[in-house]
């Protein structure tokens, strides 16, 4: 499950996990102008993890959901090998 909402400066999506036991915590994505940024809270450190996307990283990681094992460099066209 997941909701999706706009916010002034940035998009924010929330992937919750409905699945079986045991549940992870809820992971949220915010999208800005310049960046992506993935958040979710871990209790055994009872703190906040954040990983910051720059908006070239976002596009490789949507492309290499997509690809086999290997390395690729992004062209405005298509992955080359």
């Amino acid at each position: 499950m997941f909701s999706i909402e706009h916010d002034f400066d940035a998009t924010v999506i929330t992937l919750v996990d409905d699945s079986a036991a045991p549940l992870s915590e809820d992971i949220t994505v915010q999208a800005f102008e310049d960046c992506v940024t993935v958040e979710q809270f871990d209790p055994r450190r009872d703190d906040t993890l954040r990983i910051t996307f720059t908006l070239s990283q976002v596009r490789d990681l949507a492309a290499a959901l997509n690809l086999p094992e290997g390395v690729y460099r992004l062209t405005p066209n298509k992955p080359v090998r």
